[in-house]
C-alpha cells in the first residue's frame, strides 16, 4: 500500500510527539531521582507535626533535644482583628525561637487557654485546672517521646504566671529532664514594647490595640487575619494609667486603647522582642551540659 503526502505528514507529526513526551518522560525520571538524592536538611526540620517520626528520632540524636510548648488562644479582638490572633502569633514566634536557639522543635501551639465567653461573640476559653491538666500531660509526652528539655510558654494572659509554674516545678528533673517555664517572652517583652510605645508617642492598649495589630499586620501575609480597611477606625475605650476607663458611651468593639496608629513595621519590632527575650531567658535555663 502506498502513502499519500498526507500520510506522511501524519507520520512525522506522531514521530515528533513521541520524541518530545519521551524526552519529557526522561526529564522527570532524571528530576525524581535527584529529589531523591538530595533530602531535606536536618537543620531546616523544627516543626514536630511536620516532621516523621525517622526525621524526629534523627533531630533527637543530632542534640535537638529541647522541646517547646507554645499556647496561643481564640478571644475577640476588635472588628479589624480575627478571634485567633494568638494562635497566629504563637506559632510564629515559637518557630522563630526554635530556629534561633538551635537546638529545639516546637510542639503544636495549644490554641485555647483560660478565659470567658463574653457578650461580644469570639472567645472561646478553657479553665486553669484544664491548661494545667493539657500542659502536664504533654510534658509528659516529650519527654517519652526523647526530649531532655521542655519549655512552656505562653501567648495569652490566661494562667500566666501561676499555671505554667506550678507544672514546671512539679515536672521539673521526672526522668531526668528539665522542665522550665519561659515567662519573660510574654511579660517582660510586653512591657518592654509599651515602654518603647510610650517613649515614641503611641498610645498605651490593654486589648486589640497597637501591640495586637500591628504584630499581626507583620505576620498578616496573606491578608486574612487583619481587615486593614478598619483599622483606621480601630478605636475602643481609653486607657489611663494601666485601666481601661468605661463610660456610658464606651463603644464596647473589645478593643481596650486606640490601635488606629498599628503599623506592620511597629509589628516587627514587638515580634523580634518577644523571639529575643525567649531565646535569651530559654539559654540561661537550658543545661550547658
Amino acid at each position: 500500500m502506498g502513502y499519500t503526502k498526507n500520510d506522511m505528514r501524519i507520520g512525522s507529526v506522531s514521530h515528533s510527539l513521541l520524541m518530545l513526551i519521551a524526552g519529557g518522560t526522561a526529564s522527570l525520571i532524571l528530576a525524581a531521582g535527584s529529589a531523591r538524592a538530595a533530602p531535606r536538611a536536618q537543620a531546616d526540620l523544627v516543626e514536630f507535626e511536620k516532621m516523621t517520626w525517622v526525621e524526629v528520632k534523627s533531630a533527637l540524636a543530632a542534640g535537638k533535644t529541647t522541646a517547646l510548648i507554645y499556647t496561643g488562644g481564640v478571644e475577640e479582638r476588635g472588628p479589624q482583628d480575627a478571634n485567633g490572633g494568638h494562635n497566629l502569633m504563637a506559632h510564629a514566634t515559637v518557630e522563630a525561637i526554635a530556629r534561633e536557639l538551635g537546638n529545639a522543635i516546637f510542639l503544636p501551639v495549644l490554641p485555647y487557654t483560660p478565659n470567658d465567653a463574653e457578650s461580644i461573640p469570639g472567645t472561646i476559653g478553657i479553665t486553669n485546672e484544664l491548661l494545667a491538666a493539657m500542659l502536664e500531660r504533654i510534658t509528659e509526652q516529650a519527654i517519652l517521646n526523647g526530649f531532655r528539655n521542655v519549655i512552656l510558654m505562653g501567648d495569652h494572659a490566661g494562667g500566666q504566671p501561676q499555671v505554667y509554674e506550678e507544672v514546671a516545678k512539679k515536672l521539673d528533673a521526672r526522668d531526668g529532664a528539665r522542665v522550665f517555664y519561659c515567662d519573660q517572652v510574654y511579660r517582660a517583652a510586653n512591657d518592654a514594647f509599651d515602654q518603647y510605645l510610650a517613649q515614641h508617642g503611641y498610645p498605651l492598649s490593654l486589648h486589640g490595640g497597637i501591640p495586637d495589630t500591628s504584630e499581626m499586620m507583620y505576620l498578616d501575609k496573606d491578608n486574612t487575619w487583619v481587615r486593614r480597611d478598619l483599622v483606621s477606625s480601630a478605636l475602643g475605650d481609653p486607657v489611663v494609667d494601666g485601666k481601661a476607663q468605661f463610660g456610658p458611651h464606651s463603644p464596647q468593639n473589645g478593643i481596650l486603647g486606640d490601635a488606629r496608629r498599628s503599623t506592620a513595621e511597629l509589628g516587627k519590632r514587638a515580634f523580634d522582642m518577644k523571639v529575643d527575650f525567649a531565646v535569651r531567658q530559654i539559654r540561661s535555663l537550658l543545661p550547658t551540659s
